[in-house]
């Protein structure tokens, strides 16, 4: 009984600790003042609406929204195959690409931003916006790869072989049998890729430097000008995006095989 107390008050103080920033930027994000001081002077929302309001931070929203977008489909696009040809058939080149897609993420994100410097830069394209979605799409490909992976190990091979014994090809059973069961996999995947590269500094920093703000671009730059409130209500906001996005995989998605549980099914 007391080793569970422990246990539990442990838990708490851990939480704790983890939510202790948090509870201090959303204070400072409603602060009348124009300070980032703890507790909040006043209490105002005005902070918030100035990411909309203000041309410099709505611009840099919707930088990195559409940044964001457009990794997140490119990823989940340089996945599907890939696990789709691992789900077919297993061999030792299968299992070097699966490695190779896996080794962007598993690096230290600057090592892959200096790779993804170097070559927009010999190839003449640093700076392009499609530099940042490429870089990103590669750099977050291993999320929607481990995803959709998980997606085809679930599906029974015995309803594929009786659906080939009834006449169906290849197509048919990929877009009739297979998507349909994967699907929740590729959505989880491209949430995960979204969130990630919307929070992403490094790698965008390096591709775009500062011709193209996103918004963790957008906040370094502002604190070179002075504290302000926006740069935690913005934080807030992407916390309050990413709770969201990751609480509907948990609902509607299998969220505990997606970080890697085994179901008692896979024990057997």
């Amino acid at each position: 009984m007391s080793e569970r107390i422990f246990t539990r008050f442990f838990l708490f103080l851990v939480a704790l600790f983890l939510a202790g920033p948090l509870v201090v930027i959303a204070g400072v994000s409603v602060n009348e003042k124009r300070s980032l001081t703890f507790p909040p002077e006043g209490f105002s929302f005005h902070w918030y609406a100035q990411i909309f309001t203000d041309a410099g931070w709505r611009g840099a929203l919707t930088t990195s929204v559409l940044i964001a977008l457009g990794a997140a489909t490119l990823s989940v696009l340089i996945a599907l195959p890939i696990a789709y040809v691992l789900w077919r058939r297993v061999s030792m080149v299968g299992r070097l690409i699966q490695t190779l897609g896996i080794s962007p993420f598993v690096l230290p994100p600057v090592i892959t931003a200096l790779g993804a410097l170097s070559f927009w830069a010999t190839v003449g394209s640093y700076g392009a916006w499609y530099s940042v979605v490429i870089s990103h799409a590669i750099f977050f490909t291993s999320l929607p790869l481990v995803t959709l992976s998980l997606g085809f190990s679930t599906i029974d091979r015995e309803v594929t072989e009786a659906a080939r014994t009834m006449g169906a090809d290849e197509r048919i059973i990929l877009s009739t049998i297979v998507l349909p069961m994967i699907a929740p996999y590729i959505v989880s995947g491209f949430a995960f890729a979204f969130v990630l590269s919307l929070n992403e500094y490094i790698v965008a920093y390096m591709t775009v430097g500062f011709t193209m703000e996103t918004v963790p671009i957008k906040i370094f730059n502002a604190l070179r000008y002075g504290y302000t409130p926006t740069m935690a209500s913005v934080s807030i906001l992407f916390v309050g995006v990413a709770v969201a996005v990751f609480g509907l995989v948990a609902r509607f998605g299998d969220l505990p095989r997606l970080l890697g549980a085994w179901s008692e099914g896979d024990e057997t």
